[in-house]
């Protein structure tokens, strides 16, 4: 065999791609991706503070280039992509992004709308104050070193930490197969938390959540509710809801405009205002008019005008649906405890953090005392040797060099090496009197403060003493208030929920004009002038429909073509008493030449109520009111019509009332609903009247026998019959004559049902409108013809509708 052949190695793929992913894993996990529980770090954040400590740039010199800072960090400790390193020393420098910046940057380090920071050869840099903290004592031998990538150096394994950065800054990262996501939080909080948990190491959770009320956000604005908060706390995992402050002012014009005074966490401004647009130009949510951002340096003011017709919270309601005015943190506090991932919860964090203080400030100690015990022992030598200065000058003077007088005094005083070696360095002015009181006090200064650093490390209790002193004073140094309000969640508020519930009154005029109005302007308004003083309106049109009904009841509006739409009364437009309306046609999506023939309040589609139904080809059907409850937002088809048959009426009934329909041609019919059986919302109906030739119904009332019936003909004449008039009959008959059909009379227009202090209103084909009172008709039997109400010409009357006269009206508001 070869020697090539013998330096092959067969190896197993599966094998070596299982091994081989595993410690690229662990290497991201451990040296790339997660914080250290202690300082809260990850590799690049530690090693950028490092470096800016070891080129000296503290609060107090000047800014220095931030390329400089890069390159260092790279040249000695990380040996990657320089954006990188960058990138995260920008974001530590952002107050956007940091509750507690470590970074002091000068220049352009980015914006809370997304901007890019300049390149680092134009920003400069320095440690923020608080940063020192994270590296104090960190020259005592408080942390462990290890060599950096080639080998040259040393870097801090961890930072002595002195506040527990990973709460109070929280962190985010992605490793291999997990990621952590620790929100960030007050420091005066979490600093409580440690000092109870020093006092209590058996605390609960839940009572450390009396100091650490939850995160604390850079952005401020709100948190929703507790609940996410305390199972984050509890298991480490949780998802906090995130919500934007806003509130609702009035312009100088009247119209409310909402006005965005902070934003959730890690929410890009710029790009939130381009989703509101978008949402508007593509009609997802209606009402907004303006949208500005007034942002400027003494804070963040978004402004979103609004349409006078829109309610503003409930405008508001459907931002935080569709935008991130609302949204979620989620909450993974995943850290590096001894090197190995774990999901930690709240107390275990604070008690890993509050171990290392433990360990900082015992190496500290044994550090600064074995540094006193040092200097201890040179005084020693130093006393020993004034004690007997002529003797140790006598025998400095008789030696031939420096070692033969360091072995004589060590020989003669019985003096250590270093003692020795400090008397030889001693300046003759130590000779001074002044000088010997500050040795001896010096040394006395000492033992005092060896006999404390002993009498520390006895005690664990007294270890932990000092680590709630040193936190102490943090917190009074740097703690500050909570940013981010906690509120209640009131869960997802329904657009009704944020609207009272008022009584409006509701009015639509002839041509489809519709509006609300609420009833105590409507009351307020209602004095003086005949006419529909309730709704500014064209001279050829009129309010036809006009009825009370509370806010949160359901509005159904049936079509001509049959077909059923539904919305809140609340989601009709709220108007001035002046305003003409808004077109019906923008509420609902009906087709073209399709009109609204009825609408029906109702509250709960109940069982026992049922709407009843008539159409122009004599068909009658009564369906319960329950199968209207689930209405599409385009309608559906209410009855079936047979091909050129309209809706003339809907009626709402208790299923015991009975009815009336009226031809063109003359004829009648009055039955009970009790002989129309219950049907399907698909079903076509059943016969109500049998027509004759070239007839049609025009009418179709609820019958109150304390009402009489009015029949207008096309020619303008008319009558008002007493209801008693019309027998009962049962349904499918041809009915009774109700106006004797001549040529000079014309046929019958309509057929209604009214009260002696209610208005009638006569439309011609023309479009010319006339208004009379019903009393003002003369009273006449079936039989009889009618007499003229209207002169017309060439012209003939088209529709009639009945309408409450502006007493009547009033009365309907007050009720």
């Amino acid at each position: 065999m070869s020697e090539e052949t013998q330096r092959i190695n067969e190896i197993n793929i599966s094998q070596e791609m299982r091994s081989s992913f595993l410690d690229y894993a662990m290497s991201v996990i451990v040296s790339r991706a997660l914080p250290d529980v202690r300082d809260g770090l990850k590799p690049v954040h530690r090693r950028i503070l490092y470096t800016m400590h070891e080129l000296g740039m503290t609060p107090d010199k000047g800014y220095r280039k931030s390329a400089n800072v890069v390159g260092n960090v790279l040249a000695s400790y990380h040996p990657h992509g320089d954006v990188a390193v960058y990138d995260t020393m920008v974001r530590m420098a952002q107050d956007f992004s940091y509750r507690y910046m470590l970074v002091d940057g000068h220049g352009n380090f980015g914006s809370v709308d997304g901007d890019s920071p300049a390149a680092m050869r134009y920003t400069e840099a320095r440690m923020a104050s608080i940063t020192q903290e994270l590296l104090r004592d960190i020259e005592k031998e408080t942390i462990d070193y290890i060599p950096n990538y080639d080998g040259r150096l040393e870097e801090p394994v961890v930072l002595p930490s002195r506040f527990p950065n990973l709460l109070v800054n929280g962190a985010a990262g992605i490793a291999v197969g997990m990621a952590t996501n620790i929100p960030p939080h007050n420091l005066t909080e979490v600093i409580d938390g440690l000092l109870a948990l020093i006092k209590n190491p058996d605390i609960t959770i839940d009572e450390l959540m009396e100091y650490i009320k939850g995160p604390d956000f850079p952005t401020a604005g709100l948190i929703l509710g507790r609940e996410g908060i305390k199972k984050a706390y509890r298991t480490g995992r949780g998802s906090i809801k995130m919500q934007a402050k806003t509130r609702i002012e009035e312009a100088s014009n009247g119209k409310m405009r909402i006005v965005v005074d902070e934003l959730p966490f890690q929410v890009n401004k710029a790009k939130l205002v381009e989703k509101i647009a978008e949402l508007v130009r593509d009609k997802k949510i209606d009402g907004i008019t303006d949208l500005r951002d007034e942002s400027d340096r003494n804070g963040m003011r978004v402004v979103i005008e609004l349409r006078r017709d829109v309610n503003p919270k409930v405008l508001l309601n459907n931002l935080y649906k569709h935008t991130n005015l609302q949204t979620s943190f989620g909450v993974n506090m995943l850290a590096l405890v001894d090197g190995k991932p774990l999901v930690l919860n709240l107390k275990q964090v604070l008690h890993h953090y509050l171990e290392h203080q433990v360990e900082v400030i015992r190496r500290r100690t044994q550090h600064d005392l074995r540094k006193a015990e040092e200097r201890a022992h040179i005084l020693e030598g130093l006393r020993t040797a004034l004690d007997h200065i002529d003797e140790v000058i006598e025998l400095i003077r008789g030696s031939q060099n420096t070692q033969e007088a360091k072995e004589g005094l060590i020989e003669r005083f019985g003096l250590s090496e270093k003692q020795a070696q400090a008397i030889l360095d001693m300046r003759l002015q130590r000779l001074t009197g002044l000088e010997r009181e500050k040795i001896e006090s010096e040394y006395n200064e000492l033992l005092k403060t060896i006999a404390n650093l002993r009498a520390i490390l006895d005690s664990e209790k007294k270890i932990r003493g000092v680590v709630r002193k040193e936190l102490k004073q943090i917190q009074k140094k740097y703690g500050d208030e909570r940013r981010t309000q906690i509120t209640a969640d009131e869960g997802d508020i329904a657009d009704e929920d944020l609207i009272p519930q008022d009584e409006v009154a509701i009015l639509m005029t002839h041509r489809g004009y519709i509006k609300r109005m609420p009833l105590s302007g409507y009351r307020a308004q209602r004095r003086g002038g005949r006419g529909v003083s309730g709704m500014g309106t064209r001279e050829n049109d009129f309010v036809q429909h006009l009825f009370v009904t509370n806010s949160h009841n359901h509005l159904l509006f049936f079509s001509n073509k049959g077909k059923v739409y539904r919305m809140k009364a609340y989601e009709v437009p709220e108007l001035s008493r002046t305003a003409r309306g808004t077109p019906v046609i923008n509420l609902i999506q009906i087709d073209q030449g399709e009109y609204i023939e009825a609408i029906i309040p109702v509250k709960e589609f109940t069982s026992d109520h049922y709407l009843f139904f008539g159409t122009k080809f004599g068909v009658v059907k009564k369906t319960p009111l329950e199968e209207f409850g689930h209405i599409r937002r385009n309608g559906l088809f209410a009855i079936n019509l047979r091909e050129g048959d309209e809706l003339v009426g809907v009626r709402l009934t208790d299923g015991r009332q009975e009815l009336i329909l009226g031809t063109r041609r003359g004829m009648s019919i009055r039955f009970s609903e009790t002989d129309v059986r219950k049907m399907g919302r698909t079903a076509t109906g059943v016969k109500g009247i049998a027509l004759g030739e070239n007839d049609e119904v025009v009418g179709m009332e609820v019958v109150d026998p304390d009402r009489e019936v009015v029949v207008v003909t096309s020619k303008g004449y008319g009558k008002r019959t007493p209801l008693s008039d019309y027998r009962n009959q049962s349904r499918g008959g041809k009915g009774i004559k109700a106006q004797n059909v001549t040529k000079t009379k014309g046929q019958v227009v309509g057929l209604k049902v009214v009260s002696p202090d209610e208005d009638l209103m006569i439309v011609t084909t023309s479009g010319v409108v006339i208004r009379m009172n019903i009393d003002g008709i003369s009273r006449m039997s079936r039989y009889a013809q009618g007499v003229k109400l209207i002169s017309l010409k060439e012209d003939e009357v088209a529709t009639l509708a009945r309408v409450p006269t502006d007493e009547e009206e009033e009365e309907n508001a007050e009720e």
